[in-house]
């Protein structure tokens, strides 16, 4: 799907971004208390484009992908945006008995919706897991839920962001300390990559290759290793126990388009 650059720069008066952590911006850190993350870069540069812009942001972490249709998509709709980025699904990959399957039909029918009130829509694959110990036993269902992805995207005309191809995020220095989420240069990396895909300009590279890494000492990697188990791992694991969720008492941060400064 190609996008004609309107005269001043920009197709789009207004974007609404719905998902979850990822969409939310966490962890990279905004100047207003909130995070910043890849949505509100792509928005910045959609501002910077065209003076009559507005942006909104619904995401919420911890948000599963029934939640996220249920919840976020109608409100999305309800706004009326030129442009609408869907990214959900990743944290019910996380849990056993995900059925990636039935996921994509929830999804298309999300996405369908999108569609028909008359928004172009920006669709994600998920990062390669191949790299994460915990995180590669769910490989397999990632790469049929990301291939359903694709097709969606291809039936309805959807923009397509794979991330799977972007090697920059295969390194450990684009995430945060707690392995599931981006810092500020993994963030940095996906608004260059969603702004090719919309044809927009960016001063940056998706394709960045990174120096060579000096040699860990094995014990320091190990003192790592638990630090991560104590502080990241058993209080998910805790959560999910409970069955509670990160964004139980979180609400979106920028629930109605708004210009955006």
């Amino acid at each position: 799907m190609t996008t004609e650059l309107h005269p001043s720069g920009s197709p789009y008066t207004s974007y609404a971004a719905i998902g979850d952590s990822f969409t939310e911006g966490l962890n990279d850190p905004g100047a207003d208390g909130h995070f910043r993350g890849w949505a509100d870069r792509v928005a910045e540069r959609l501002a910077a484009l065209r003076p009559d812009f507005r942006y909104a942001n619904l995401a919420v972490r911890g948000r599963l992908l029934d939640q996220i249709v249920e919840q976020q998509v109608p409100a999305a709709i309800e706004l009326k945006p030129d442009l609408v980025s869907l990214c959900a699904g990743g944290n019910d990959l996380l849990r056993p008995g995900a059925d990636p399957d039935r996921m994509a039909k929830t999804l298309a029918r999300a996405v369908r919706d999108l569609r028909g009130a008359g928004a172009d829509v920006v669709l994600f694959t998920g990062v390669d897991p191949r790299d994460t110990p915990l995180m590669r036993q769910v490989r397999g269902r990632c790469a049929v839920f990301y291939l359903h992805v694709r097709s969606i995207a291809d039936l309805y005309g959807c923009h397509l962001v794979d991330q799977w191809s972007m090697q920059a995020l295969r390194d450990w220095r684009a995430w945060s300390e707690d392995r599931l989420h981006m810092n500020a240069e993994g963030h940095r990396f996906v608004a260059a990559k969603v702004c090719e895909v919309l044809g927009v300009p960016s001063q940056d590279d998706w394709r960045h290759i990174w120096p060579p890494r000096e040699q860990v000492d094995r014990r320091a990697k190990l003192r790592e290793d638990r630090l991560w188990v104590r502080e990241h791992l058993l209080p998910w694991v805790g959560r999910r126990l409970r069955g509670t969720s990160s964004g139980d008492t979180v609400t979106p941060k920028r629930p109605d388009l708004e210009p955006y400064a």
